[in-house]
């Protein structure tokens, strides 16, 4: 949320979550990325200081914005409306990952095209 000590800082290093309650995904339903930050929790003993655990992104963003606690966020969640939290780089954290593009087995060739020109436009140069 905005009103958290680390709102103020620039750029936060993963020590700085040491006295932070962290709301996490729940470990059933996790992707690679998610995965990665459960991994990093381990390695810096910070999978006690993990308070909730949701199914998806709204509901943690939710948590974060009502004061709860921190948590890992897609940088899509910056264009949301009304939004109560700040997001900020973290030292140390690799932030990137892998996509790919998916379309139907039955026809290869359907919309292939447009959906490579809208991969394309979203992407940006790498850090």
């Amino acid at each position: 949320s905005h009103t958290n000590r680390l709102a103020e800082q620039a750029e936060i290093a993963i020590d700085d979550l040491r006295g932070e309650k962290i709301i996490a995904f729940n470990r059933k339903n996790l992707s690679y990325t998610e995965r990665y930050f459960n991994e990093k929790f381990e390695e810096y003993d910070l999978t006690r200081n993990i308070a909730y655990s949701c199914d998806d992104t709204y509901s943690l963003v939710s948590l974060v914005s009502a004061g709860l606690g921190i948590g890992f966020a897609p940088e899509w969640t910056e264009g949301l409306p009304n939004r109560a939290f700040e997001l900020k780089a973290v030292r140390g954290i690799d932030f990137r990952i892998g996509l790919g593009v998916a379309w139907s087995k039955d026809d290869p060739t359907a919309s292939r095209d447009d959906i490579v020109d809208i991969a394309r436009s979203l992407a940006r140069p790498a850090r």
